[in-house]
């Protein structure tokens, strides 16, 4: 035997074969599970159809939803939306391609500030602050939301916020009626 120090890979001998080869067995199972394979890709390939048509159908879906509000927005030169006219020349109209102030969602604000203004009287003096705090936020962050897309009408953040600041202040309103009728605290 060769007492010599080996310092790399390469010293070692490159012609020694296997004591055992195990490629004939193993190329023997890959043929026997060829037949298989196939099939379960097969199988694999029916599996995957569905997933294909319902994202086939979710991209439609959004394609006409896109079609339908870009269909139903005002856009172009002059082009504003109710309740978010350009505050002045220089400016362009405010959130063309986002927001439409709903004439059915002001009239149910309307009314729904107008019924609560007689109850609002009607709960505890810090009750009555804490409201007046909160909507004053509320609706300074709505002027603050409004005025950035007014600069940036495309952004969909600013849109979805100015959107859930709508929303809370519903909220808000909401809870002052139905604190009012139960007479409780906010």
């Amino acid at each position: 035997m060769d007492k010599r120090r080996i310092r790399s890979l390469r010293d070692l001998p490159q012609d020694i074969p296997p004591g055992r080869d195990l490629w004939p067995a193993i190329e023997a199972a890959i043929k026997q599970l060829a037949p298989r394979a196939s099939a379960a890709t097969g199988a694999a390939r029916m599996r995957r159809v569905p997933q294909v048509l319902a994202l086939a159908a979710t991209v439609a879906a959004l394609a006409v939803g896109v079609w339908i509000g870009r269909s139903t927005l005002p856009v172009g030169p002059g082009a504003t939306t109710d309740g978010v006219a350009a505050r002045n020349g220089s400016q362009p109209a405010m959130m063309q391609a986002a927001f439409v102030n709903d004439p059915h969602y002001r009239r149910e604000r309307a009314a729904l500030v107008r019924s609560i203004e007689s109850q609002l009287a009607a709960l505890p003096p810090e009750t009555q602050q804490k409201v007046a705090v909160s909507l004053r936020t509320i609706r300074k962050s709505m002027q603050d939301l409004e005025a950035a897309l007014g600069r940036d009408p495309s952004n969909a953040l600013l849109q979805e916020l100015l959107v859930n600041t709508y929303q809370e202040e519903m909220r808000v309103l909401s809870a002052v009626k139905e604190a009012s009728t139960a007479r409780e605290e906010i």
